[in-house]
């Protein structure tokens, strides 16, 4: 009977687990201007593939990379084709909007070192160059850790894990040798330990994709006023490729903005683009 109880426990227990799975299918696609050719008519750019995009990015041809890889983005978003469409803004120069697209595809796979590198290496050609806050060694640990894998990850290795501790916890509840009861309760508490970190990365993860509080600044320059108004007091100047964190959204033309040093102030919303 206790067995009954206990797989009828478990078969719940999982099906509730797997209908909290984190996702990143259902979000909003973020556009992103377009770079016009002539190389592919309207119904050829519908039907081209990244395969295509790959192509013209192989041949030089730059532009038409561009505009396939934004034209597959409006379908959904994907970390492959924001690094390639970043690549192809890297090699025509436009390097606000290769931080962009880079900053894009790191925000789904934050683990990707290659992304990471590039995005390195465009953010050396940017002019700002911002002294972040020191950050207490664990809170960056932390940080760290959360990113070094994506949401789906992080919520494939919660499932994982909670099928583990339910493995562990019928060891120590029904095992009749206190050895199999030892090693169920020592790896149940492991187990326990890395289901909730897991979600919990998980979730962090998600509102991170979710709620996209960070921008990159993709005007020449920008005044960064004390004020939502252009006769606000100018404190300082941004240039393109420069990455803030949005303090206020709730004006439509203006948001306050947040740089890593802690400094405050008002943009034109139309100088920045989300990430």
């Amino acid at each position: 009977m206790k067995k009954i109880l206990f797989f009828a426990l478990l078969s719940i227990s999982i099906a509730c687990f797997g209908q909290d799975s984190l996702s990143t299918d259902t979000l909003q696609t973020i556009g992103v201007d377009s770079i016009h050719s002539t190389t592919f008519s309207n119904t050829q750019m519908e039907n081209a593939t990244k395969a295509e995009g790959d192509s013209a990015y192989i041949k030089n041809d730059y532009a038409l990379a561009i505009q396939i890889y934004e034209d597959l983005l409006k379908n959904g978003e994907s970390a492959e084709v924001y690094y390639n469409l970043g690549n192809s803004y890297y090699k025509i120069g436009e390097i606000a909007k290769a931080v962009l697209n880079y900053e894009r595809a790191l925000l789904l796979q934050p683990g990707n070192s290659d992304i990471r590198a590039n995005l390195e290496i465009a953010r050396a050609k940017t002019v700002d160059k911002v002294e972040a806050v020191p950050e207490i060694f664990f809170v960056s640990w932390i940080k760290a850790l959360i990113n070094s894998m994506s949401v789906d990850a992080w919520a494939t290795w919660g499932i994982i894990s909670f099928i583990l501790l339910i493995v562990a916890l019928y060891f120590f509840i029904f095992s009749k040798q206190i050895l199999w009861k030892k090693l169920g309760f020592i790896f149940g508490i492991i187990f326990l330990i890395i289901t909730v970190c897991s979600n919990l990365f998980a979730s962090k993860q998600k509102e991170r994709l979710v709620n996209r509080d960070n921008a990159i600044v993709v005007n020449p320059s920008v005044t960064v006023r004390s004020t939502p108004s252009e006769s606000g007091t100018s404190l300082f100047i941004l240039h393109e490729g420069r990455k803030v964190n949005i303090k206020d959204n709730s004006m439509k033309e203006w948001k306050e903005i947040r740089l890593e040093d802690g400094k405050v102030g008002w943009v034109p919303a139309n100088t920045i683009e989300i990430i």
